[in-house]
């Protein structure tokens, strides 16, 4: 199949209609509409439709969707059918909860090592990984494969960190940092800023507070 540039909006829905075919499977449901999978997800049926022809379609007309077969083609072109070596680089309680957290595991992300400055920290071992000191982290890198860093430090300390993990060659970023990183074009970052996801959030609850406001007051002229 031709390679094609595909929306990060596209993208960005593939790991949801992973997540629901798999509760599809654990279910028992073999086959299933883009109608019935659009209810599910609240996306319409034309937008599933169009989002899975960016990949080939896989559906029939008529019969609907395969839940297996969709599920193991989205997770090939997710990537999450082969293994990635992953390091946490900061130990603190964000660090250690992603390390505790064993269904990355079941999605091809194996937590080969954690590393910290905090002396107190080093030694200590979280879900049978010992946290290391920053000094050997580029041969730790080289030696285990590693393809992907998660950031979970203080925003001042993440531009350094970046640096030697991307000379290192390390070629994805996870970042917890509230702050953006300076890469070259073949690394790639995705971005959590856990704070902005609260304050949309916040937005989101604000809105629907003062639009119920809002119509109790006109109900009661």
């Amino acid at each position: 199949m031709e390679q094609k540039e595909i929306s990060k909006a596209v993208i960005s829905r593939l790991p949801r209609y992973y997540r629901y075919l798999g509760e599809l499977l654990e279910a028992g449901v073999e086959r299933i509409s883009s109608n019935d999978l659009s209810v599910r997800m609240k996306v319409t049926a034309s937008q599933i439709r169009q989002d899975l022809n960016n990949f080939g379609g896989f559906g029939q007309q008529g019969y609907g969707y395969n839940v297996k077969y969709l599920y193991t083609e989205i997770g090939k072109i997710l990537g999450i059918d082969r293994q990635h070596n992953l390091i946490i680089i900061g130990a603190g309680n964000l660090g250690q909860a992603i390390a505790n957290y064993a269904n990355f595991e079941k999605r091809g992300f194996i937590i080969k090592g954690m590393f910290d400055i905090n002396p107190r920290l080093i030694g200590l071992v979280v879900r049978g990984i010992e946290i290391r000191g920053v000094d050997d982290l580029e041969n730790f890198i080289v030696e285990n494969d590693v393809q992907i860093a998660a950031l979970t430090i203080p925003k001042t300390k993440a531009p350094e960190i970046a640096d030697r993990l991307v000379k290192a060659g390390i070629k994805a970023i996870w970042n917890f940092a509230h702050t953006d990183l300076v890469v070259p074009e073949d690394v790639v970052v995705e971005n959590v800023h856990l704070s902005e996801s609260l304050m949309r959030l916040s937005y989101r609850v604000c809105s629907m507070q003062d639009k119920q406001e809002k119509e109790a007051k006109e109900d009661k002229r």
